[in-house]
């Protein structure tokens, strides 16, 4: 039986940016299981806009001793564009925030994201802000560019199965595949064919369907 990861400093850290109404989005393959995405997976990937009462807001939400929330280490990471940590010193579990400044930058995330259950059986069910699919998609062949990994494949993959199934008709019917083509080309023709092979492999898209070529 495959163990389950310990998600509760997560789920306490976007209750959190619920209650202090920060700008945030998860992306990365914990929001692709909303999605289809199979795997488990204890790599969970918020993008935040903190503003300087937020930062304030989140450090007096977790201080010390048991937490480390630095504020100068917000406002240092956020000037230099790279993650920073909520960490619980007591329970050896800690929460990485992206801030929109770290490349290749997430705003398109952020302005496309959907409220969705949070899927943790056997916990209440509370509502997030969630990456639509196609931008989850569209990071993981970033991802995928930048390191080659197959389990980015491997999530995509699941996806495109999940939306030809039409589990969710919604998100099935308002799936907009045209939209990550355009994104796939301005990647780069490894990425594109990355793209329309795993459409493929997922029965999405037939060989020989037209792909977009650009914007």
């Amino acid at each position: 039986m495959t163990d389950q990861p310990d998600l509760t400093l997560y789920i306490d850290v976007l209750l959190t940016l619920e209650r202090l109404e920060v700008p945030y989005v998860v992306i990365g393959a914990f929001a692709g299981i909303s999605y289809g995405v199979t795997r488990v997976t204890a790599d969970v990937d918020i993008v935040v806009d903190l503003d300087e009462a937020h930062i304030q807001a989140l450090a007096g939400t977790y201080p010390p001793p048991r937490f480390y929330a630095d504020p100068e280490q917000m406002r240092e990471s956020i000037r230099l564009g790279i993650m920073f940590n909520i960490i619980d010193t007591a329970e050896g579990r800690k929460v990485d925030l992206i801030p929109l400044t770290m490349r290749p930058g997430y705003d398109w995330a952020l302005q496309g994201r959907i409220r969705r259950d949070v899927p943790l059986p056997g916990q209440d069910v509370f509502q997030a802000w969630f990456a639509r699919p196609e931008d989850v998609i569209v990071g993981k062949l970033m991802a995928w560019q930048e390191g080659r990994s197959f389990k980015h494949e491997q999530d995509i993959r699941d996806i495109l199965v999940a939306v030809r199934l039409g589990d969710d008709s919604e998100l099935t019917s308002m799936f907009d595949a045209s939209y990550i083509d355009r994104w796939a080309a301005r990647l780069g023709s490894e990425v594109q064919q990355l793209w329309e092979q795993l459409n493929r492999v997922a029965g999405y898209r037939e060989q020989g369907e037209t792909y977009a070529l650009g914007y």
